[in-house]
């Protein structure tokens, strides 16, 4: 799940951006209002994390403009404390709010149940055959049995699982996984294709992971 995070702090950023990776999402980060519409444009995210002490615009106005063009979850970050502050928010978009300073444990917790409601992305527990995946935990288990995977392992496996019976292309795969400062070579998904594969396999998942060339990837159920 793809994250963009917008904070202009760099210390609260680098903690944020962190907790949430530690959390199994992919995070883009930009420290303006400009560099949010320009990231925005540019890719597709599942949720926005947004201060709205912004330097170049009031990050109320950015909320509204992303609540007119896009319909992803925002959450929004704020030193404002009052209730009017919190209900002007809600009232121009917010999906939710939290006051600085916060937990980033309850950050990660708030995304994640934005996700889970109804029409949004994420559901808590994946399963296909005997395969499972805890979105929220990062677990994956085969037959019962944990199976140690990395962290794009299981955003691949996750994702393949979310699209059952669906073909996904290779540049989806690599845009929700990857963000815009990661270094991705021409191969990168074959291999991590390929090392999940293998993990599955050696698991006794009755799963396969199917290469189309030039369409993409499938992953369907399978006798073994």
């Amino acid at each position: 799940m793809r994250i963009l995070l917008v904070e202009d702090n760099d210390r609260l950023a680098a903690v944020t951006a962190d907790a949430l990776r530690a959390g199994g999402f992919t995070v883009d980060r930009v420290a303006d209002a400009g560099q949010a519409e320009d990231a925005l444009a540019a890719s597709r995210f599942e949720a926005v994390v947004l201060d709205l002490g912004l330097p170049d615009r009031d990050g109320m106005e950015l909320l509204r403009d992303i609540r007119r063009r896009y319909a992803c979850p925002v959450l929004i970050l704020t030193a404002r404390d009052g209730c009017n502050a919190i209900v002007d928010g809600l009232n121009a978009g917010a999906d939710d709010y939290l006051l600085k300073p916060f937990r980033v444990e309850e950050l990660v917790a708030r995304l994640r149940a934005l996700l889970r409601r109804p029409g949004t992305a994420l559901d808590v527990v994946l399963r296909q055959a005997n395969v499972e995946v805890n979105s929220a935990t990062r677990a994956v288990k085969v037959s019962g049995a944990e199976l140690r995977l990395t962290r794009k392992e299981v955003g691949a496996l996750e994702l393949l699982v979310r699209r059952n019976g669906q073909v996904i292309a290779k540049s989806t795969i690599e845009e929700a996984l990857y963000g815009f400062d990661d270094e991705v070579s021409d191969n990168a998904i074959e291999v991590l294709i390929h090392r999940l594969r293998k993990k599955l396999e050696g698991a006794g998942a009755g799963v396969d992971i199917h290469n189309l060339r030039g369409i993409g990837y499938l992953l369907t159920e399978t006798s073994r």
